[in-house]
């Protein structure tokens, strides 16, 4: 075996080093930025209890797929095999952050809880979560090939791109906006770099040098008074030192999961998927990993966040090949995890964290959006293009809901008051409510008919339909609900009862027409042929 072979650290390595801590520390910035800045969290639940386990996973991850690329290098007598990129997951945290944690904090405190009890509720709340979707990839990890095959690609990528476009997105923007002068100038960086595929100087991350160009503005122009209010001292370096112990905590956070599981479960089905995905891109650029295995590690890291107080799923990265085409092999993977592990444990990921305010963080979390909306098309074929955009409505509705709900512009009274007025049949704002609620199984469920109506499969559409409205009876898509919990239809209330009753009887309307159009269509098909 030549000494290559033997090698920990390649020239590669560094550059792909750079790339992954960025990615990673970016989602935790964000995850950070979101539930501080935006749900008033208090920090130190953040950065005490969340950010360790949550940097734990990352570490484990990273070192089993280190572990993974080196037995296979020492397999196939080869001194290019490149590491699988194992991260926090984009979409899902920041649909964590912002659909899950962010809106339980306030419902506990709305409930009567003081803030830090809250925190704790929210905290148990998200490792819950985070175990629930690491058995859930645990378990469909041995299928995850025949979950493939049953959903049709543009459901699931339908699905995700509408929660990249207007939550991962839109809602970024919004704050890259509300400092126009720092966050503008870095998302124009961002799109240079990695939209356009311009070189950056040195040949640096474009997404450190947007952070970099958006830091110095900030810190530039903030104390000169240029920035108004938009402009905040750093807070003082402190080493918060938190060792991810396994904790029973999750346990109490499963009696607060049940209205989440609609979204829950499908951000754990939806990193399954993704899995596969990569580890065939990483197969044709040359490193041929076994499917299972990734699914597995990637589990195995979600459970161990999750037990240790994590409450960010980790996924494999699409990016393999790229990292393989910077020179990288498994000496970044090691890096990573060790750097993020670590500064979840001593606490200087909080400190850079702090460093970075959110309008200079959401430029990438833009061009992820635009990247992942982009890719939901791509790997689509065109034809089934219209069932992509069919299933970006749920999200769309389930962001006016967000804002709608949030006291700061309609009081709870008021939303209520609007919700119930069925003057003229169900009241707008209940459609706008129903519709986003479960809003990534409702994705899935529309995109995956119409892809069967344009394969000339109503029948098959007209049981995806049926499967639609039994789900929406028991509120696991459209769910009377605010919270989008779960319930027995006939213990609701007669006003709510009508709803569900509309809708799910909308699903089995739709579903008898297009049985029966299937009939007709089979009549002529064969008289046609006599």
């Amino acid at each position: 075996m030549t000494p290559t072979r033997n090698r920990w650290i390649a020239p590669g390595d560094l550059n792909g080093f750079l790339g992954l801590v960025v990615d990673n520390l970016s989602i935790m910035a964000f995850l950070a930025a979101a539930l501080i800045g935006i749900f008033g969290f208090p920090a130190d639940v953040v950065f005490l209890r969340m950010f360790p386990g949550t940097a734990f996973g990352v570490l484990l991850g990273n070192l089993a797929y280190t572990a993974m690329a080196r037995r296979l290098a020492r397999r196939s007598g080869r001194d290019d095999v490149t590491a699988m990129p194992l991260g926090l997951d984009a979409p899902t945290t920041i649909g964590m952050a912002l659909l899950v944690l962010g809106p339980a904090f306030l419902g506990f405190k709305q409930g009567g809880m003081d803030e830090h009890a809250a925190a704790i509720a929210t905290w148990q709340l998200g490792m819950a979560s985070l175990v629930v979707m690491g058995v859930l990839k645990f378990v469909l990890s041995f299928f995850g090939a025949m979950v493939q095959r049953h959903v049709p690609r543009a459901g699931l990528l339908g699905s995700i791109a509408g929660i990249a476009l207007v939550l991962m997105g839109f809602l970024p923007l919004v704050e890259i906006l509300k400092l126009p002068v720092v966050g503008f100038a870095g998302l124009g960086v961002v799109l240079y770099a990695l939209v356009a595929k311009a070189r950056m100087p040195f040949g640096l991350p474009g997404v450190l040098v947007a952070f970099v160009v958006g830091a110095l503005l900030y810190y530039v122009l903030g104390p000169l008074g240029w920035l108004g209010a938009g402009y905040h001292a750093p807070a003082a370096w402190q080493w918060r030192v938190a060792l991810p112990w396994p904790t029973l905590q999750w346990v109490d956070g499963l009696a607060y999961i049940v209205p989440y599981l609609p979204l829950i479960l499908p951000f754990g089905l939806l990193m399954v998927v993704g899995g596969i995905n990569v580890t065939e891109s990483a197969r044709a650029a040359g490193d041929d990993y076994s499917t299972r295995d990734i699914l597995l590690v990637e589990a195995l890291a979600t459970l161990a966040a999750g037990f240790c107080g994590g409450v960010a799923q980790t996924t494999p990265y699409i990016g393999q090949p790229s990292y393989k085409a910077m020179g990288a092999r498994s000496g970044y993977t090691l890096l990573t995890g060790i750097v993020i592990g670590l500064g979840g444990i001593f606490g200087y990921l909080s400190n850079l964290v702090e460093l970075l305010p959110l309008p200079v963080l959401a430029p990438i979390l833009v061009f992820v959006a635009i990247g992942i909306t982009v890719q939901a098309f791509e790997a689509t074929p065109v034809r089934y293009a219209a069932a992509v955009v069919f299933s970006f409505f749920p999200a769309i509705a389930r962001m006016l809901t967000i804002k709608l709900s949030d006291p700061a512009y309609v009081s709870p009274e008021h939303f209520a008051q609007l919700f119930n007025d069925g003057t003229h049949g169900i009241s707008e704002l209940a459609v706008i409510t129903v519709l986003g609620n479960g809003f990534i199984i409702t994705s899935m469920i529309w995109a995956s008919f119409v892809v069967a109506l344009i394969d000339a499969r109503p029948l098959r559409a007209a049981l995806i339909l049926l499967l639609g409205g039994a789900l929406s009876l028991f509120g696991v898509i459209h769910s009377v609900e605010l919270s989008g919990g779960i319930y027995l239809p006939w213990l609701l209330d007669a006003p709510l009862q009508h709803v569900v009753w509309q809708f799910a009887g909308a699903y089995l309307v739709l579903a008898a027409v297009l049985a029966l159009l299937s009939l007709g269509d089979a009549r002529r098909t064969a008289g046609a042929g006599r």
